[in-house]
């Protein structure tokens, strides 16, 4: 398996960075002109692997509905395509095998499929029950009240919700117990708005009514999952001088959080304007998170002025650090990873959602630590815990950090070198699913990158 050995000289970051677009709002965006038949103008489309793979699937489903012979909708490793694409292709006329790699048919579906039953989608499993692969025969929903567990993955929940408007009266989920990655189905909340449809949100409620989605012109976001590797990296530096454009902190992205996260680790943030007709940042002062479902500013189509952030950085080391990640799971990595680095003591809770991500991230991350010197406690079972001891993490020239297919897995431990001086990583090229060009990134920042092949025992 391809191995590179990623070098810091130095502790200091300095320049620009252009982030990748939210791979998270394009898809959501694909999903709904799919399911409206409508081509609005989306600008700044992600060029992730998801993105790009979600768009050649919608592509094949436009030029196949109605075939007689089932059609292969292969997702490869994208749980947000096929999630999405489910409850899509319950209401597309025509007969659907969604599938995907090894790992996908380990990632549950069944709270998803058992909801698209009660409005009366044809939905088979065609190998264990309550998994992919799926055998989907499209008809035309109804319409009822529905409840859904909401502690396993918001995507269901978002994916009901996008075809909503297009169900003979609409939607009302109930969401039962306690909700994880809220942010995201607040995300799709907004996103449903602001293409003209009326949706209400009321504590574990939320009713759409019928209509159809109006065209309109979106720009998407910068990313803000990916910013936090940026953030990680900040918190390792001794110098930082670094602009990520295409942020605010007025967001659609609950992962926005992390710049008020990493102050603690003395991490500040800058926000500003840019003005795309001169290009000038335009200084504002921050204000305090608004509640989504208050907010009048448009958040998807912001082209009359794009955010930017700048990152400097102050001495600051808590003495512990805690935090819960039900609703932040993709900062889970990098937040963790950082507390480790800087030899803090830490305990990490709201972890379950990770052990159905393309990795189980809590035994991945936590295994691959060790192998760098990290002193850590794991417990198991249905609300894992991590802690983490106060402990030097050491530069091990022999170990290659295995990314188990997990683009979180390599960008969290790449930044790892600030801390270490060089670490060696596994399949490097996994990044692509969500930020293409990482490295190229890496290199713009002094990281240096030097290729290599090793045959890789993975241990987990």
């Amino acid at each position: 398996m391809k191995t590179v050995r990623i070098i810091k000289p130095d502790k200091t970051l300095k320049g620009k960075i252009q982030l990748p677009s939210s791979k998270s709002i394009s898809n959501r965006l694909l999903i709904m002109q799919a399911v409206s038949g409508e081509k609005f103008s989306i600008n700044n489309l992600s060029r992730a692997d998801d993105t790009v793979i979600l768009q050649k699937l919608l592509n094949t489903i436009d030029m196949s509905a109605n075939q007689k012979d089932a059609v292969i909708i292969d997702c490869s490793n994208s749980g947000t395509d096929l999630r999405f694409l489910t409850a899509l292709l319950a209401m597309k006329p025509g007969r659907w095998v969604l599938t995907g790699s090894d790992r996908m048919k380990q990632r549950p579906v069944g709270e998803l499929v058992d909801s698209l039953k009660q409005l009366g989608a044809s939905v088979e499993y065609l190998g264990n029950v309550g998994f992919p692969p799926l055998l989907i025969k499209g008809r035309k929903l109804g319409s009822c009240d529905l409840q859904i567990n909401a502690g396993i993955s918001s995507q269901f929940i978002s994916a009901l919700l996008m075809i909503g408007p297009y169900l003979s009266e609409g939607l009302t989920l109930h969401l039962k117990g306690d909700v994880v990655s809220e942010p995201y189905i607040n995300m799709t909340v907004k996103l449903i708005k602001e293409c003209g449809i009326e949706i209400t949100k009321w504590k574990h409620e939320i009713r759409i009514e019928p209509g159809p989605y109006s065209g309109n012109q979106f720009t998407v976001e910068s990313d803000w999952s990916a910013a936090s590797f940026w953030y990680q990296a900040a918190a390792l530096a001794d110098n930082v001088n670094l602009e990520l454009p295409g942020l605010s902190k007025k967001s659609l992205q609950g992962d926005s959080l992390i710049a008020s996260a990493f102050t603690v680790f003395g991490v500040q943030s800058e926000f500003g304007r840019i003005r795309p007709e001169t290009g000038k940042s335009e200084k504002r002062k921050a204000k305090s998170e608004e509640r989504i479902e208050n907010s009048q500013e448009p958040r998807a189509r912001s082209e009359e002025s794009m955010g930017t952030v700048k990152l400097s950085k102050t001495p600051s080391i808590p003495e512990g650090f805690y935090y819960d990640f039900t609703h932040y799971p993709d900062l889970a990595l990098p937040m963790i990873a950082t507390c480790a680095a800087l030899g803090l003591r830490g305990r990490f809770e709201g972890l379950k959602s990770l052990a159905i991500k393309e990795s189980d991230r809590v035994r991945s991350l936590t295994t691959e630590l060790q192998k760098l010197g990290c002193k850590l406690k794991l417990t198991t079972g249905d609300f894992p815990v991590i802690e983490i001891q106060p402990s030097k993490l050491l530069q091990n020239p022999d170990a290659v950090i295995d990314t188990y297919r997990d683009h979180r897995m390599a960008m969290t431990f790449a930044m790892l070198a600030l801390k270490t001086g060089s670490i060696r990583i596994a399949d490097p090229e996994v990044v692509t699913k969500s930020y293409p060009g990482f490295w190229e990134d890496l290199d713009t920042m002094g990281f240096k990158k030097i290729n290599g092949d090793s045959a890789l025992s993975r241990t987990s």
